[in-house]
C-alpha cells in the first residue's frame, strides 16, 4: 500500500509514531491515513489516468517492482493461493489471478479495497480474487502457498516489520515476498530532516534499514529459521525507491 516516497517533514508524531510505538499503533495511524486522506491519490496513481512528473515516477516504479515480485512465482499458479498483503487497488492479485491463483488481497483500507472490487474485470471467474479490509497478520486468513507484501511493511520500524514477518512465516508453505525501504545516503537523509518540521495530516514516514541490518533480524528470528534469503533487487524511479526480498521455505523448489 505504501507509495515508497519518504516524505520531507514530518509532525509531532500521534500514538504509533512516537518511540516504541507497536505495530497495533502504527498500523492504526496507517489506516487512517491511506482510508481518510490518500485514497483519491492513491486511485488515480493506480489507475490510467495521467499523473504529474512526480507521481510518474512513483507509478513506473510501482510497475516494475509488481513486474519484480510477480516474476518471482511460478508463471502457473493454479491451485494455489496467494495472499496479496497489503493489495491496495488490486493490481497485483488481478496479475496474480490471472495465472490462476486463488488470490486472497488484503489491505487496511475500507475504500481502497472498495475501489480494488469495483476495479476487478469481468472476465475473472467469481471466486477468484476475495478483496477484504483487514490485518493482513489475523490467522483467521488461513495457510497460503505464496504471501506478497509489496510497500506494506516499509511503514514499519525494521523490529516491528520483522515481527510481522514471523507471524506470516508459520502460514506460508513456499515463499514470501515482501519489499522494504533500503537506506540510502538519499533515503536517510530525508527520513532525519523529515522528523524536524512540522506539516498537519501528513502520510506516515517510511522506516529505512540497511540490507545487512535486515539480513542480520531475520536470521536472528526463530521462526524464519526454515526460510531462505534468495533473492533481492532494488527499483529506483525518480520518487520511488524501494527493494524486494524473496524468502523460500527450505524444499520449495
Amino acid at each position: 500500500m505504501g507509495s515508497g516516497v519518504v516524505p520531507a517533514r514530518a509532525s509531532r508524531p500521534p500514538a504509533g509514531e512516537g518511540p516504541g510505538a507497536s505495530y497495533a499503533e502504527r498500523r492504526s495511524w496507517i489506516e487512517a491515513y491511506f482510508d481518510r486522506h490518500a485514497a483519491e491519490a492513491w486511485a488515480r496513481l493506480t489507475s490510467t489516468e495521467r499523473v504529474s512528473g512526480v507521481r510518474a515516477t512513483v507509478r513506473e516504479g510501482r510497475d516494475r517492482m509488481r513486474a519484480t515480485l510477480a516474476g518471482w512465482l511460478p508463471a502457473d499458479l493454479t491451485g494455489r493461493r496467494v495472499l496479496d498483503a497489503g493489495c491496495g487497488t488490486g493490481q497485483l492479485a488481478v496479475d496474480l489471478a490471472r495465472r490462476g491463483a486463488d488470490v486472497t488481497a488484503i489491505d487496511l483500507s475500507p475504500t481502497l479495497t472498495g475501489i480494488a472490487r469495483e476495479r476487478l474485470p469481468a472476465d475473472l471467474g467469481p471466486g477468484r480474487v476475495t478483496f477484504l479490509a483487514g490485518d493482513m497478520l489475523d490467522p483467521a486468513l488461513g495457510v497460503f502457498d505464496h504471501v506478497v507484501a509489496m510497500d506494506s511493511l516499509i511503514h514499519y520500524r525494521p523490529a516491528d516489520a520483522v515481527a510481522a514477518l514471523a507471524r506470516l512465516a508459520p502460514r506460508v508453505r513456499r515463499s514470501l515476498l515482501f519489499t522494504f525501504a533500503p537506506r540510502t545516503p538519499l533515503l536517510a537523509a530525508m527520513h532525519a530532516v523529515g522528523k524536524l518540521f512540522p506539516r498537519g495530516d501528513r502520510s506516515p514516514s517510511i522506516e529505512p534499514v540497511a540490507e545487512a541490518a535486515l539480513r542480520a533480524a531475520l536470521a536472528r528470528e526463530p521462526a524464519l529459521g526454515r526460510f531462505r534469503w534468495t533473492g533481492a533487487r532494488r527499483v529506483a524511479t525518480g520518487f520511488y525507491t524501494s527493494q524486494a526480498v524473496r524468502l523460500q521455505r527450505e524444499g520449495d523448489a
